[in-house]
C-alpha cells in the first residue's frame, strides 16, 4: 500500500511546484492590484496566497501518508491522504461560499469597482494561464499515481483559475463599464466551487467512514475471485476504503474434504490474484468447507481433544484422526497405527461410532489400520 519512490518523488515535486507557483503569483498580483488600484487582483492575490495552506496538507500528508505500518498504525498511514483530501474538499467549499456571498454582497448593495490600470487585466490573465496549466499538471499526475489527494489539490488549482477568470471578467467588464458582471461570474463560478468542493468531501468523508467500493468494481472482485481454481463459491465479499487502496474480505467455499494447505494456497492465490487484478492493499480470505453456514451447529460439535481421548480409550491402541467439521455433523476418519484381522476392525469401528455419537451428532466414523512405517 505504498508508493514507489519515484512516485513518491512525483508527488512531492508536483507539490512543489505548486507552492512556488502561488508564491510567485500572488506576490505578482498584490504588488500590480497596489499599482493598478484593482481591489479584485489584491483579493486574489491575498486567495493565492491561502493557497499554500492547502499545499502544506498536501505535503504533510505525501510525507506520512505512504510510511509503512507501524504500532501505532498497524494497517498504514494511507488515511491521512484521506485526511487531506477531506481537508482541501472543505478550503474549496469554504472559498466558493466565500465568493458567492461576497458577490451576493455587491450585487445586492449594487456596488462597482472605480477604474482600473489594464495592466491589471494583463496580471489576472496571466494568473489564469498559470493556474489552468497548474490544474492540468497536477491532475495527471493524480491520476498517474491514483491519488485521490493531489486530483483533490489539482481541482484547487482549478478553483484558483476560476477566480482568476471572475477577477479578468470584472476587470474588463471595469474597463468596458459594465461594472455589475464581475459579481454575476463571481456567483457562477462560486457555486462551481462549492459543488466540487462538496464532491470531494464526500468522498473523502466516506473513505473514512469505511463506505464500500462501487457495486461495479465489487462484481470485478468477486469475479475475479471465483474465477480461481477450486473456488465453490465467494459470499461475504466487503470492502472498503484505505486511502487510494481498497481492503476486503471474503468467505470462499472449497471441497470440505481439502487438506488445510490445500484449502490456505487457495486463499493465498485468490489474494494474489485479486492485489494483481485490482488497486487492492489487503485482501484476507475465509475459508468455508463446503456450504457450512450454520455456525452455531458446527460450535456445538465435540473439539479434537474430546474425539481424540474417548477414541483412545475406546481402541486401545495409537490412532491418528481426520476431522471433518460439516454441517451434517462430524465425520471421522481413524487410523489404527497397529494391524488387527477385519472382524477385529469392524467391531472396533462400531465401539468407536457409538462411543462417539455420546459427543454430538457424528455423520460418519471410519476405521482402517495403518500400522506404523505404513501409508494412508
Amino acid at each position: 500500500m505504498t508508493r514507489t519512490q519515484t512516485e513518491q518523488r512525483q508527488a512531492l515535486r508536483s507539490t512543489w511546484i505548486s507552492v512556488w507557483i502561488n508564491l510567485v503569483l500572488a506576490a505578482m498580483q498584490v504588488v500590480i492590484g497596489v499599482f493598478a488600484r484593482s481591489q479584485a487582483l489584491i483579493a486574489d492575490g491575498l486567495h493565492s496566497l491561502s493557497d499554500l495552506v492547502a499545499d502544506g496538507v498536501v505535503l504533510f500528508a505525501a510525507r506520512h501518508s505512504h510510511a509503512e505500518a507501524d504500532a501505532e498504525h498497524p494497517y498504514g498511514h494511507a488515511r491521512f491522504e484521506t485526511a487531506a483530501s477531506l481537508a482541501i474538499g472543505l478550503i474549496l467549499l469554504a472559498t466558493g461560499v466565500g465568493m458567492v456571498w461576497t458577490a451576493g454582497v455587491k450585487l445586492h448593495a449594487g456596488e462597482s469597482l472605480g477604474a482600473v490600470h489594464p495592466l491589471a487585466l494583463l496580471a489576472a490573465l496571466l494568473t489564469l494561464v498559470a493556474k489552468e496549466g497548474l490544474f492540468r499538471y497536477m491532475r495527471r499526475i493524480g491520476e498517474r499515481l491514483k491519488s485521490s489527494m493531489l486530483i483533490a489539490n489539482a481541482w484547487h488549482a482549478r478553483a484558483d483559475a476560476a477566480s482568476s477568470l471572475v477577477v479578468a471578467v470584472g476587470i474588463a467588464a471595469n474597463l468596458l463599464g459594465y461594472h455589475s458582471m464581475d459579481a454575476v461570474a463571481a456567483v457562477i463560478v462560486g457555486f462551481m466551487i462549492v459543488k466540487a468542493g462538496w464532491d470531494f468531501s464526500v468522498d473523502a468523508f466516506h473513505s473514512l467512514t469505511d463506505h464500500a467500493l462501487d457495486p461495479e468494481e465489487i462484481a470485478r472482485i468477486h469475479g475475479t475471485a471465483q474465477a480461481v481454481d477450486g473456488v465453490l463459491d465467494v459470499h461475504k465479499l466487503r470492502t472498503r476504503r484505505m486511502g487510494d487502496w481498497a481492503v476486503i474480505d471474503m468467505h470462499v467455499e472449497v471441497d470440505a474434504h481439502l487438506t488445510v494447505s490445500e484449502g490456505h494456497y487457495i486463499a493465498e492465490q485468490i489474494a494474489a490474484q485479486v492485489q494483481a487484478a485490482h488497486r487492492v492493499a489487503e485482501c484476507t480470505v475465509h475459508i468455508d468447507p463446503g456450504t457450512v453456514r450454520h455456525l452455531p451447529r458446527v460450535l456445538a460439535l465435540p473439539p479434537r481433544t474430546l474425539v481424540q481421548a474417548r477414541a483412545r480409550e475406546v481402541l486401545g491402541h495409537p490412532v491418528t484422526l481426520r476431522l471433518h467439521y460439516l454441517e451434517g455433523g462430524l465425520e471421522v476418519e481413524a487410523e489404527l497405527g497397529v494391524h488387527v484381522s477385519a472382524a477385529e476392525l469392524q467391531r472396533l469401528q462400531r465401539e468407536l461410532q457409538a462411543a462417539l455419537a455420546e459427543l454430538g451428532h457424528v455423520a460418519s466414523v471410519s476405521l482402517r489400520c495403518v500400522p506404523a512405517g505404513g501409508h494412508a
